[in-house]
């Protein structure tokens, strides 16, 4: 049956190549394909992790690996489910396919959902020091590389973190071109209709791709279910599986807010702890993010009120009602886009607010300026908080222009740059 299995999950070794989309990552990948170092590709469950791996069996076939030098294995295959606890099994998958193939030279093995073996990293530290094999594992969450991957494999591992299709490679999927400014005077329209679906309905490729809305909907609430009972619930032996899944709705309906733990607490009737902690595990499984008020004192920052952000706009339509809040969708788009670019990611507050600080920029959202009183509350909020030689940006749902010393940007123009 094993190796039925793999002969299953690997179509290559028959020469069966399939192509699939493009993404931003994949030179990262490539770069990284030459060295020894496990290379380790993290995101939430249905971000494409498979499918860039997958590209990565593509071009080593292209620039000249044997086909049956490459082993790809899906953990999650139901086959496997009996010896998930029993991470010795990974060297049976192994030992299998060398008698299946006989593959001779250097080999690449792919893990695909590694988490979901137990101690998975004490055989990978093992088969790393001692063969010359070169390893692609993914998985779904983040403290697969803090904490199980990093205490053994410090050093032997590098990471490549996959999002959502970002606004960029969503265009590029369906070959509008933005390429230049002609390009994108061009395409205006094409482009702006990419950009509301975007915007609304996020960058998962499974949804996207679909056109009826309800199966979008449906798509995004199984996708959401699937993290928290498959990968929080078990992992975290969470006994009140139904109060995690409702605070998670509760704040998809206030993404773009702060957080009040007390409050949150007292709707659920849960401690403030045990709040905290579910929200962690959101962040684990890179659902949402939560970002601290910007302070010059480490101590300050950790101690600050939190705003709560989701890792792809999509969720925001899994409520009851869709939301034709494209003002919070921005916003959250918006997050995304900086989420992505930097490490740093903070927000201002006194009097006005500043949505996000980071790299001596300040970026305020706001989906229409067109109002007087609109435009100058986000200008006032500018004046509060700018200092020396930072820059400001406001970002719009389709304005571009310059107030002062202003940028005023649509997102379309902001996501591309």
């Amino acid at each position: 049956m094993i190796k039925k299995v793999l002969q299953e999950q690997n179509p290559h070794w028959n020469g069966m190549l399939i192509t699939y989309a493009q993404r931003e990552k994949f030179a990262t990948l490539v770069r990284y394909l030459p060295l020894k170092q496990i290379i380790t590709i993290t995101g939430i469950r249905r971000c494409g992790k498979s499918t860039l791996a997958k590209t990565a069996i593509h071009h080593l076939i292209e620039t000249g690996v044997n086909p049956k030098n490459i082993l790809f294995v899906n953990l999650e295959q139901p086959f496997f489910l009996e010896y998930r606890h029993d991470a010795t099994y990974l060297e049976t998958i192994y030992e299998e396919y060398l008698k299946l193939l006989g593959p001779m030279g250097k080999i690449y093995v792919i893990f695909d959902e590694i988490q979901f073996f137990e101690n998975w990293q004490v055989y990978l530290k093992s088969k790393y020091e001692s063969s010359d094999i070169k390893f692609i594992i993914t998985g779904s969450n983040s403290s697969m590389l803090s904490n199980d991957l990093g205490t053994l494999l410090t050093g032997r591992s590098l990471n490549i973190h996959l999002d959502t299709f970002s606004f960029a490679e969503f265009l590029d999927f369906y070959r509008i071109d933005y390429s230049d400014e002609l390009a994108r005077l061009s395409n205006k329209i094409a482009i702006l209709r990419a950009k509301e679906e975007y915007l609304r309905w996020g960058g998962f490729y499974e949804v996207f791709t679909v056109e009826e809305p309800l199966a979008k909907k449906e798509l995004l609430i199984s996708y959401a279910k699937n993290i928290i009972y498959r990968d929080i619930v078990p992992r975290y032996g969470i006994r009140n599986s139904e109060s995690i899944e409702r605070l998670f709705f509760y704040l998809i309906g206030n993404a773009c807010t702060m957080l009040n733990y007390t409050t949150l607490a007292s709707i659920f009737e849960l401690s403030d702890k045990t709040i905290k902690e579910y929200i962690h595990y959101f962040e684990e499984t890179f659902l949402v993010s939560r970002i601290d008020r910007f302070h010059t004192k480490p101590k300050e920052r950790i101690k600050s009120m939190k705003k709560i952000y989701v890792k792809d706009n999509g969720f925001l339509q899994i409520l009851p009602k869709f939301s034709d809040n494209l003002g919070a969708a921005l916003e959250n788009g918006v997050f995304n886009v900086l989420w992505q670019k930097y490490e740093s990611l903070t927000y201002l507050k006194d009097t006005y607010e500043i949505d996000f600080y980071t790299d001596k920029t300040l970026y305020q959202v706001s989906y229409d300026i067109r109002d007087e009183k609109t435009k100058k509350r986000e200008l006032n909020a500018f004046d509060a908080f700018k200092k020396g030689d930072e820059s400001c940006k406001l970002i719009t749902y389709e304005t571009d222009k310059v107030l002062g010393d202003v940028e005023v940007v649509s997102f379309e123009r902001f996501a591309l740059q």
